[in-house]
């Protein structure tokens, strides 16, 4: 049966909630049936679950929402521990076959052996099976049983597993892969605790499949013991972060479970899961529309000086498919080669992508557009986006989606391995009513723009219903075909505007940035947006480690005089902290209708570290221009520091001198590349000129 189009738009408009994160205790296990009747030796066994509770944004005005139990996505570690193989040909969970939950709206989708082919419901003697379901709404309680029924056909012994959900009190929160070739050989790991004990991860296990083919049946890599942990003492304090990072024999570019073995300060051991694709994570700054035509009729990738203007803003991918003459002839020293830009999109057909020599130059499938739209040609959903999804999930490619609509996030969380968000703060479409808004003085409501600090509370609740998984951001560039709200004249962000927004979304942690948009005519109408995307590429890419191997650890929200006055972020990584300022004492010019931020001005702020961090050798501050120098003194939880500041500062907190080698290192390499161009648009008139004249 097919919901009617009514039903769909009432799933989608509906306004369901958010909640906080539950990690089951070790389960129990029970077998339904007469013990004679299992000659085939059917065991079925849950190895653990992982429960990532959705969560809702704060301060964002969306129209008022029941106030209803926060659901959560769930993930159902289940082993065949049997001597033979098991046929799933059904899973019942929670008292009830997984298309009533869906058809009752409990769940926004699933991924259980209901949906699949049959010969992915096959599972061998020892392999694990993942379940996942995305409950829009508990329908548990907690403390209480719950219940998974597995149905072999062929048999009449039907496994039942039992278990609790509950909240839990330490998780993985944030697990990447890296690696120089295309397998990942390492993994950086990081671990959150609440539980008032210390913790010691003692070892970690891959469970992968035998082939891409058999994606779905994962077996039990080797018991890694030798881990890199952060703290040296080996442990995560309770109440903080933690973890290691360990290295592996090159990972199979597919999905894996991931089990981190775990004693506390008695002795008793635990054990956190995650399941997720295995991706080599790399840092990638992308456009969008940049494959529209020139002034010949051709793809503007065609022509030198605007490939040399992309590279020039760091821009290593994009939002295109394949254009003839620029990337169908990669290896062969055409443009391609001199200016490599990475495929961002549906990556069809499938088998031409899915090749050795292909995934280094593919960012990611993106094929829906925005599934979350209502009432359009784009609109999916979850369940369908899942179905979509399907065919890349026996390959290496990694799919990402494009999320627009806080409200509705939950339903869709989990269902892409890189997902990102579409909002933007100025004269632009969005979700949220802009005049709903009351953060300005003296009662000013406006509708061409809305709070910049918002985009980091999204980036927040979007990277929670995500973990452990990486993420991206869609982040507000110079866009030619903006339309005039509210009686602003300008029709894209301001420089400040531009830079403020991205700001708060790499405060977050992410580990890519896209520009909308990356167009020939957008590059050219709006010359001024040109040179502050071109430092910030610098600064990410001399900061890219932090986010590639780091966790979003503390925010905090300053105030002076009740009115807001900057947003204090940090990313904990191994090798030390990059920490964000990003300045709320901004306004709304009601005459130029753009947001101005006043001159720098003292500041004085105190960033809390993981314990693992707090012997603090140096701390500097970073900008497209060097390292630079500052006050500062170590405190009892973090560090202290003093200067003048506004917009946005970005600072380093190291135990040693390598943060500030690698930085150093990086901001060397980016300028080399940067001069070996020799091309400037924003400052030099006939290089404007040359874009230009590929325009008209």
């Amino acid at each position: 049966m097919i919901p009617s189009r009514i039903a769909r738009a009432l799933l989608f408009l509906a306004g369901f909630a958010f909640a906080t994160m539950i990690h089951a205790d070790e389960p129990t296990i029970a077998l339904e049936g007469p013990a004679e009747d299992a000659p085939r030796g059917i065991t079925m066994s849950l190895a653990g679950v992982h429960y990532i509770p959705h969560i809702k944004g704060q301060g964002l005005a969306y129209q008022p929402q029941p106030d209803a139990p926060l659901g959560a996505r769930v993930q159902f570690f289940v082993v065949n521990s049997g001597a033979a193989p098991v046929t799933m040909n059904e899973a019942y969970i929670d008292g009830a076959y997984p298309i009533h939950h869906l058809y009752t709206g409990d769940w926004s989708w699933h991924d259980t052996p209901n949906g699949w082919p049959g010969r992915d419901r096959v599972l061998p003697p020892g392999a694990m099976s993942v379940w996942t379901i995305n409950a829009v709404r508990p329908t548990w309680r907690e403390g209480k049983p719950f219940e998974l029924r597995v149905h072999d056909w062929s048999s009449t012994v039907r496994p039942r597993m039992e278990t609790e959900l509950r909240p839990p009190r330490a998780w993985l929160s944030a697990v990447t892969f890296l690696g120089e070739a295309t397998g990942p050989d390492t993994a950086v790991v990081h671990i959150e605790n609440r539980t008032p004990n210390t913790l010691r991860p003692t070892g970690v296990r891959f469970w992968q499949p035998e082939s891409h083919e058999t994606f779905r049946a994962l077996f039990p890599g080797d018991l890694h013991a030798e881990l890199d942990h952060f703290h040296a003492d080996g442990v995560v304090p309770p109440g903080d972060m933690g973890g290691f990072s360990v290295t592996v024999p090159p990972l199979m570019l597919s999905y894996a479970a991931v089990e981190v073995i775990l004693e506390d300060e008695d002795g008793e051991e635990r054990t956190l899961w995650a399941h997720l694709r295995v991706k080599r994570e790399v840092f990638d700054i992308a456009g969008g529309w940049t494959g529209g035509a020139a002034n010949d009729g051709r793809s503007a990738m065609l022509h030198e000086p605007f490939l040399k203007a992309l590279k020039r803003l760091h821009v290593n991918s994009a939002h295109i498919s394949k254009i003839p003459g620029y990337n169908d002839a990669i290896g062969e020293g055409g443009l391609y080669d001199q200016y490599p830009i990475k495929e961002f999109y549906h990556l069809r057909p499938i088998a031409q992508y899915d090749t050795d020599e292909m995934i280094p130059h593919i960012h990611g499938a993106e094929l829906l557009g925005e599934p979350q739209l209502p009432f359009s040609d784009q609109a999916q959903l979850p369940q369908q986006v899942w179905e979509a999804f399907q065919p890349y999930a026996r390959t290496r490619i990694p799919t990402t989606i494009t999320l627009s609509d806080e409200a509705g996030w939950r339903l869709y969380a989990g269902l892409s391995d890189f997902p990102h968000y579409d909002a933007y703060r100025v004269i632009a479409p969005h979700a949220d009513p802009f005049s709903a808004y009351d953060r300005w003085e003296e009662g000013v409501r406006i509708g061409w723009g809305a709070p910049i600090e918002t985009l980091s509370e999204m980036n927040r609740v979007l990277r929670e219903l995500s973990r452990p998984a990486p993420m991206a951001i869609w982040s507000q560039g110079p866009h030619t075909g903006w339309f005039v709200m509210d009686g602003r004249r300008r029709l894209s962000p301001t420089p400040d505007e531009l830079l403020s927004q991205a700001y708060f979304a790499l405060s977050t942690r992410i580990t890519s940035l896209y520009w909308f948009n990356l167009s020939l005519g957008s590059l050219v109408d709006w010359r001024d947006l040109y040179e502050p995307m071109a430092r910030l590429g610098r600064e990410m890419r001399m900061t890219e480690s932090f986010q590639l191997e780091g966790n979003a650890y503390r925010h905090e929200t300053l105030t002076r005089a009740s009115r807001p006055d900057w947003e204090l972020a940090s990313i904990a990584a191994p090798h030390g902290a990059l920490l964000f300022a990003n300045d709320l004492d901004y306004h709304p010019d009601l005459d130029d209708k753009v947001f101005k931020w006043g001159p720098p001005r003292p500041v004085d702020f105190e960033y809390a570290l993981p314990a693992y961090l707090r012997e603090v050798h140096e701390v500097f501050r970073v900008d497209a221009d060097g390292l630079h120098e500052v006050d500062w003194e170590v405190t009892e939880h973090g560090v202290r520091i003093q200067t003048e500041a506004s917009l946005a500062a970005i600072f380093v907190a190291a135990p040693d001198g390598e943060a500030r080698a690698r930085i150093e290192s990086a901001r060397e390499a980016a300028m080399a590349d940067e001069a070996a161009l020799n091309f400037e648009p924003a400052t030099n008139d006939d290089d404007f000129e040359q874009l230009e004249s590929i325009r008209r």
